[in-house]
């Protein structure tokens, strides 16, 4: 099992940002969340999953704005599991916890702790975090208009833009390839745990 514990960073300086949280990963994980996402402490946010591209997408969704730390554990859970991430114990939340240690001292402010093959996959996240960093204002513009399912000429007449200036947005942004790294890091992170459940 996959267990995310997210940490919001310089908490005490700013708004509590957990509600919000708790919605956005309630949204990627309505089938593989095996215990529902919580405030598990005054800060922090806890989810226990079992699906890999619902972990993927929780940790693209918090790293996002830069505001959070995010530790992926995976191992054991002990069973039968209680009705709240808060009550539950096993491998998996120790090493979330190793994972959000670390995570906060990382500029990605990502970590992945897992039996085997966690180093390769914390590696290729980071990777790609990295490059989503980098996306400017008007990359993330037309990622999100694209993630709606529209096309680059519907997004170039949304904007007002040419759709050669939608392409170049595209390109510089770096979206064709975190396109086609997602369906590779998802199968990475199923390869952690054998019992993961993958689109």
């Amino acid at each position: 099992m996959y267990v995310i514990t997210s940490d919001q960073r310089d908490s005490r300086t700013s708004a509590d940002l957990v509600p919000a949280a708790l919605s956005a990963v309630a949204t990627h994980a309505p089938r593989g969340a095996a215990l529902a996402p919580e405030r598990t402490a005054g800060d922090e946010v806890q989810v226990a999953v079992t699906d890999a591209a619902a972990v993927l997408a929780i940790l693209l969704d918090l790293t996002r704005a830069g505001r959070w730390s995010v530790g992926v554990g995976v191992g054991d859970v002990e069973t039968p599991l209680p009705d709240s991430v808060r009550a539950a114990r096993g491998e998996a939340f120790l090493n979330a916890r190793d994972a959000v240690d670390r995570a906060k001292k990382a500029t990605t402010r990502v970590a992945i702790t897992a039996p085997e093959g966690g180093a390769d996959a914390e590696a290729l996240v980071r990777l790609l975090i990295e490059l989503r960093d980098r996306r400017t204002a008007e990359g993330w513009e037309v990622y999100d208009l694209l993630a709606e399912g529209i096309t680059q000429r519907e997004a170039a007449a949304r904007l007002g833009i040419s759709e050669a200036a939608v392409s170049l947005r595209v390109r510089s942004a770096g979206l064709r390839t975190e396109e086609a790294s997602v369906p590779a890091l998802i199968r990475v992170l199923s390869g952690l745990d054998p019992d993961a459940v993958s689109d």
